[in-house]
């Protein structure tokens, strides 16, 4: 794998991980268009952690403060709204976690043919079309209750299914609840972070199970276009939600999805 290579498709992995326009959906582009073969496991672990570290440079402020929160609860200085976030996000991963470990084998053999990318990619664009116009958006998240979390990871657990998209389900789910645009990005992009992390450390402990050699150079570039690519959409997307709201992503996925069935029947 090249520089070239590898930055053209860190750059579509940094961009698509945040935005509800499903990463697993562009991933297959390169590979359909400009015939290139998997880019390996190293690569997978080198462009996760790069997204990664994006989202927590991002909301470090955030991350700090349930911290902080949580901290005081353990040491018993009484409950605050900071620790009662920390464990609604730790509610909303069981579900992704669970269904995960259950489903992942399935789902590698059945839900990864095109037409089911392309099927989810439009659908569950329409559906968060749908949900955008009608949402009531009236809630902050501090707002978020446990009932409310559980519902968003449960809808979490849903982007196991290629093309689905793990930010615009749990969009889709918060902006349905009643929250804010602003609100369900934001408890989206803190949902993402065990969710990452988790799946970082199982493919590094896959590739510590391998003997070939690794090409560091790509893997470096990797990360760092990765990193660099999601952190400016994530800044880009929470400036501008507010005013664009989701269409635009609703009909980049119909495009996309359309693409996607072209490509199917030639």
């Amino acid at each position: 794998m090249d520089w070239l290579q590898a930055s053209i498709i860190a750059v579509i992995q940094g961009v698509t991980e945040f935005l509800p326009i499903s990463s697993s959906a562009h991933l297959l582009f390169p590979s359909l268009l400009f015939g290139w073969s998997d880019q390996g496991l190293a690569f997978d672990v080198a462009v996760h952690l790069g997204s990664l570290l994006a989202v927590l440079f991002y909301l470090r402020q955030d991350l700090l403060a349930l911290w902080q929160g949580t901290w005081q609860w353990l040491l018993g200085k009484g409950w605050n709204q900071h620790a009662y976030l920390a464990l609604l996000l730790v509610l909303a991963t069981i579900p992704a976690v669970i269904a995960g470990f259950a489903l992942q084998g399935w789902i590698e053999v059945n839900a990864r043919a095109l037409w089911v990318v392309a099927a989810t990619t439009i659908s569950f664009g329409l559906l968060l079309g749908w949900v955008d116009w009608r949402a009531r958006r009236q809630y902050e998240l501090e707002k978020m209750s446990w009932q409310h979390a559980l519902l968003v990871g449960l809808a979490q657990a849903l982007a196991l299914i290629p093309g689905t998209s793990r930010s615009g389900i749990t969009m889709t789910a918060a902006l349905a609840l009643g929250y804010k645009r602003e609100a369900a990005a934001r408890f989206s992009f803190l949902m993402s972070i065990p969710i990452i992390l988790a799946a970082s450390v199982l493919m590094m402990f896959e590739l510590g199970q391998q003997t070939s050699a690794i090409d560091w150079q790509p893997m470096l570039i990797a990360f760092l276009v990765s990193g660099f690519s999601a952190w400016l959409c994530i800044l880009l997307f929470m400036r501008l939600i507010s005013r664009l709201g989701m269409w635009p992503f609703v009909v980049y996925r119909l495009l996309l999805g359309i693409g996607l069935l072209w490509l199917l029947s030639n």
